[in-house]
């Protein structure tokens, strides 16, 4: 079911046919000011009593129905050709105007020309609304230029307010030029920026997913070298660590590619995607066990009361942990390292640290990659700090506290 609320009014209906009302109002107002009711004084005179006789109204037409007829056309025009449009709108409401023996233009004669700049102005580039706009201004101009020339008189502050009135209207419609355009450029740039922030949430979640199991890898794949002709035992156990481990990376990954390919389904049939279960500070425990098993010993120690926590934060303290342990596995060159978790109620505290090299060498800061950015990164957008820096005494030393939201404490 489509959820999109319907357009308003003025907006479903064409600008084209609101200036042909607009031009029609006008006609029938004007001539309505110039009937006389019962007890009404005489308004000067082209005046007449209600019950006017239909032969005045002959040269009336003779003049109106040619203005009636460029006024449609370009209302027609609008959409298509504006300049044109608003030449054959501008000239068909002062042609009204002349047409009542008016000495002036009037505001509403002239609601049909400042509709149309208006549209212009919203829909077109500057120039071509511009060219619309001083068309205008000119015709009033003129208007009230030959009629001086001729002696006629003209209503000068009504043709002043005119004016005013089609340059307001330009203006309506420029603003609303740019505050689309701006709307756009905010909508595009919103749209690039998810775009970027999903990218680096796959490639995080890739990364702490890939990293850990080819360090893992790497140490027994390497154990098993060296015992693979003196503890064949060993290294068959060792070899089957390996691709137990590859095995799980693999429907880790076959799960990620599932889960992004079926959102790119439901984009299309609006179905919902399969959720599958992220990994979060209940499976630390499996992972110090599987790093142990590999060779380095994680010693995990827990602090406050364990509770529930939002997905987001749960997932994010896993992965720095893990991305920590990697760390430790593969560039500390040390066969221990702690994790400690501490968990408040606003807050949940990741401590990892090892006794390695990272401190006289760096092993961890030259040599994590984008770990370390990942790890940051997690913690920024959850609005936590974040800090990772060889110890004192040798070592290094992983710490990220993540604030929890009240909501979900």
């Amino acid at each position: 079911m489509d959820a999109t609320p319907p357009l308003p009014l003025i907006r479903r209906v064409p600008p084209g046919v609101w200036t042909a009302l607009a031009w029609c109002a006008a006609t029938v107002y004007s001539f309505l000011i110039l009937v006389r009711l019962p007890g009404e004084g005489d308004y000067g005179p082209h005046a007449f009593p209600i019950s006017f006789s239909v032969h005045w109204l002959a040269p009336q037409w003779v003049f109106l129905a040619p203005a009636a007829v460029v006024t449609v056309a370009g209302s027609v025009l609008l959409h298509r050709r504006a300049l044109p449009a608003a030449a054959l709108i501008t000239a068909g409401s002062v042609w009204g105007a002349m047409a009542m023996n008016s000495s002036e233009i009037n505001f509403l004669q002239f609601l049909p020309v400042d509709i149309a700049l208006c549209a212009v102005a919203a829909a077109r580039p500057r120039r071509t609304s511009l060219t619309a706009l001083a068309l205008a201004v000119l015709t009033v101009a003129g208007f009230s230029a030959v009629r001086l020339l001729i002696g006629f008189a003209i209503g000068t502050s009504t043709e002043l307010a005119v004016t005013l009135t089609a340059v307001v209207a330009w203006f309506v419609g420029h603003s609303s030029r740019q505050s689309r355009d701006h709307a756009e450029q905010l909508g595009a740039r919103a749209a690039d920026q998810a775009v970027i922030t999903e990218r680096l949430r796959i490639a995080r979640e890739l990364h702490d997913m890939v990293a850990h199991t080819i360090g893992i890898v790497a140490l027994q794949a390497g154990a098993a070298h060296r015992v693979f002709d003196s503890q064949p035992a060993r290294a068959r156990a060792a070899l089957g660590e390996v691709e137990a481990a590859s095995r799980e990376t693999l429907s880790g990954l076959r799960r990620m590619l599932g889960a992004l390919r079926q959102a790119e389904l439901d984009g299309q049939d609006g179905a919902e995607a399969p959720l599958h279960p992220a990994p979060g500070l209940a499976d630390v425990e499996r992972l110090a066990a599987t790093t142990t098993a590999a060779g380095v010993r994680v010693e995990v120690t827990w602090e406050g009361e364990r509770r529930p926590l939002p997905p987001d934060i749960d997932l994010s303290a896993f992965r720095i942990i893990q991305e920590s342990v990697t760390n430790v596995v593969r560039h500390a060159g040390t066969g221990h390292c702690r994790v400690s978790v501490e968990q408040q109620e606003s807050q949940l505290s990741i401590e990892v640290v090892d006794s390695g090299r990272g401190g006289a060498g760096g092993g961890q800061v030259a040599g994590a990659g984008y770990g370390l950015v990942g790890m940051r990164e997690r913690v920024a957008l959850l609005h936590g700090d974040f800090s990772a820096a060889p110890r004192p005494g040798g070592g290094f030393r992983v710490a990220a506290r993540l604030p929890v939201p009240a909501g979900a404490r």
